[in-house]
């Protein structure tokens, strides 16, 4: 097996994050060099800024050696504070999001040590839960990692998504 590495990610990282979700993109879409969008990277670079106070992103790393890893994988948790309630200390939880590991390092480990990684974090800061939204390949994944159905979550679909438009009562 070769190195990996997995680490959070930081302001340096921006490009790398960036290149990660064009790469992801251009799967989903099956484009070679992905969707042709020049003001991709500075949107991005605009959200990445945005976003970072209440997001923890961590990069895979992987390569023959470590002077050589290359990026592999990203996944991100956005943090949310609960509102205080008197007599109990701060609690928190989290949106697992954009998970994606290149092809190329599927099936080495490399998605579940950047999970392992995000869970660490939500244990060790003690998240009531972490909630995410899977894709159908992904839901065995995330299972073994002791994730199951939300039956007491409730979803209401935006403008454009099946369901739309959400009738009042009905």
């Amino acid at each position: 097996m070769s190195a990996c590495v997995i680490r959070r990610a930081g302001p340096g990282d921006l490009a790398t994050v960036a290149w990660l979700r064009r790469e992801w993109t251009r799967e989903q879409q099956g484009e070679p060099g992905g969707p042709a969008d020049r003001g991709f990277e500075q949107r991005f670079a605009a959200w990445f800024g945005r976003e970072s106070p209440r997001r923890i992103t961590w990069l895979a790393e992987a390569g023959r050696d470590r002077p050589g890893l290359r990026p592999a994988g990203v996944m991100n948790l956005a943090v949310f504070e609960r509102m205080p309630r008197p007599g109990r200390p701060p609690s928190y939880w989290g949106y697992l999001a954009n998970a994606f590991v290149l092809a190329a390092h599927r099936n080495q480990g490399l998605g579940g040590r950047l999970l392992a990684a995000l869970l660490g974090y939500a244990d060790e800061h003690g998240f009531a839960r972490v909630v995410l939204s899977p894709s159908p390949r992904s839901v065995p994944f995330y299972a073994r990692a002791g994730f199951g159905p939300a039956a007491e979550l409730m979803v209401r679909p935006g403008p454009g998504a099946p369901g739309w438009p959400a009738a009042p009562g009905g």
